[in-house]
């Protein structure tokens, strides 16, 4: 497994997995704009065997973080993937003075709301309507991170 910067090369995968997991999902030019434009942005690709099979993206702002984007392909799911990619945002947001990381996620997602409990997160408010697909309810869930001043 590794886990390594996302390049414009990786996007027809990663944008491909996207629409296989989410029914709100982003386009290829999301993801070109995220690595091109976006200074706050960070974005990584999950490899095992050569094959993009995950990717992640966070967002530093400051001493605050952001999860913009989790997914990992449905084969992987439940094998502690998801987890380490999580865990090196955290490492890498933490290193870069973030105090925080907040993500949102559907009420119904119960197998990442359960992953991210696991990492500490506190579940801390409700969006109404957050998702524009079927105007779901998000939570937004924060975590402090650890060894930051």
């Amino acid at each position: 497994m590794l886990i390594r910067e996302m390049t414009i090369d990786d996007l027809a995968s990663v944008v491909s997995l996207e629409h296989q997991l989410f029914t709100s999902a982003w386009n290829y030019d999301d993801f070109v704009y995220e690595i091109n434009q976006n200074d706050f942005s960070y974005n990584y690709v999950l490899e095992h065997n050569c094959e993009i099979v995950g990717y992640i993206g966070v967002w530093l702002m400051y001493d605050q973080s952001q999860i913009t984007t989790v997914g990992v392909k449905p084969g992987y799911q439940r094998r502690g993937y998801g987890h380490d990619m999580m865990k090196k945002m955290m490492s890498l947001a933490s290193e870069n003075g973030c105090k925080t990381m907040s993500l949102e996620v559907r009420v119904s997602n119960e197998k990442a709301i359960s992953l991210y409990k696991s990492l500490g997160f506190e579940n801390v408010a409700l969006r109404k309507n957050y998702y524009q697909d079927n105007h779901e309810d998000a939570y937004l869930m924060i975590k402090r991170l650890e060894g930051v001043q």
